[in-house]
């Protein structure tokens, strides 16, 4: 088991999948700047992906970016449940964002310090994007929470129905466990109080509560999904599936 490639396609799974459901608020949000903002920490998180997949066909050694990207089975997808969930509203879509791009920070963070010269590599260049994207979803996040009643309301019940999903971060796959016991990346329940107290402080800020402790969904990084993914699957490979090799 290469548990390096494991890792590397987990971390590019979390960047395509999130980055296509940002992509599905293109044209369709409730003022331009947000249209444009959204778009581009979507575009952000897709280049990040292609940096992981570039580098995970080099491990591979047997498939390309694309392939590895568009031609995978949906049990092959290691990315976190919490990025496949529907984008609902406005509220949902920042709450699931706003969890995991403090999360994220840390992640790139402890890839600056990493052993291995590609992950600290990318996250070089991606951590001055995810820096942009927690401030984004931090401001958001208070402007909707301290804000009206009606946005008080959808934000607090965005932060309620996301949070079981977001215990899955911090629960090492067997991967990140090999990966940790050599010191190239840390067990992310190193992440997890440093996790609590960023969140808190913001929702603090925001005026909302936390919700109470509940057992959390996991899978995702073992290729167990919700029923979400394969929609979003069938969307994004049609044209590779259909065209196989296809280049612009």
């Amino acid at each position: 088991m290469n548990t390096l490639l494991d890792y590397t396609l987990h971390l590019a799974d979390n960047q395509l999948i999130l980055g296509q459901r940002l992509c599905e608020w293109c044209g369709h949000n409730f003022v331009l700047e947000q249209d444009i903002a959204m778009s581009n920490i979507a575009l952000d998180l897709i280049g990040q992906a292609r940096s992981y997949y570039q580098y995970a066909a080099k491990l591979d050694g047997k498939n390309t970016e694309d392939e590895l990207a568009m031609l995978r089975g949906e049990r092959d997808y290691k990315n976190l449940l919490l990025l496949e969930l529907p984008n609902g509203d406005f509220a949902e879509t920042l709450a699931r964002q706003f969890f995991y791009d403090v999360f994220h920070l840390l992640q790139m963070e402890d890839h600056l310090t990493s052993s291995d010269e590609s992950l600290r590599a990318i996250a070089e260049k991606a951590v001055k994007e995810v820096r942009y994207h927690v401030t984004w979803s931090s401001e958001w996040m208070i402007r909707l929470g301290d804000g009206t009643t009606e946005s008080h309301t959808r934000i607090q019940k965005a932060v309620n129905k996301a949070w079981m999903w977001t215990g899955e971060m911090f629960k090492a796959s067997a991967f990140e466990g090999d990966l940790a016991s050599k010191k190239i990346i840390s067990d992310p329940k190193q992440f997890k109080l440093s996790w609590d107290q960023r969140v808190q402080a913001i929702l603090s800020e925001a005026t909302l509560k936390l919700p109470l402790e509940e057992p959390y969904q996991q899978g995702g990084k073992d290729g167990i999904h919700t029923e979400h993914l394969g929609f979003i699957l069938a969307e994004m490979q049609s044209l590779q599936r259909t065209y196989p090799g296809l280049s612009w």
